[in-house]
């Protein structure tokens, strides 16, 4: 079983950053991948950007691509989303998502996520 919790979202402006932190919750270590998704109000859940265990294989949605980033740190069992240039359109729920343990490449479909945090809102303002 492994619980996620976000942290660091927010009210921006257009044009400014964000940091958004997943932290994971498991008593193994076992690798697995992790990963964002968004869902604004009325539209359907989409991928953003997801990261291998070993932090090597990130993958990003083409909307997000060049503005931003995806990172791990095994360590202290948590994953990071960097927001940069951020746009009215990403405003949404971003909710962070794990694979089962045991399974390190990352994915772009929803359902190939077993396990998910309760969201945490970024609004962009014009």
């Amino acid at each position: 079983q492994v619980q996620l919790v976000e942290s660091g979202g927010g009210l921006v402006q257009a044009g400014d950053s964000l940091r958004l932190s997943c932290a994971a919750s498991t008593r193994t270590s076992s690798n697995y991948a992790m990963g964002w998704f968004r869902q604004a109000t009325g539209k359907e859940r989409e991928f953003v950007a997801a990261i291998g265990w070993s932090g090597s294989t990130p993958i990003a949605a083409d909307s997000v691509k060049g503005r931003f980033t995806i990172s791990r740190n095994n360590a202290k069992k948590t994953i990071y989303l960097q927001m940069n240039s951020l746009k009215p359109e990403d405003t949404a729920v971003y909710y962070c998502a794990a694979r089962a343990p045991m399974r390190p490449t990352p994915r772009v479909r929803d359902s190939e996520y077993d396990f998910w945090g309760q969201g945490t809102q970024v609004t962009v303002s014009a």
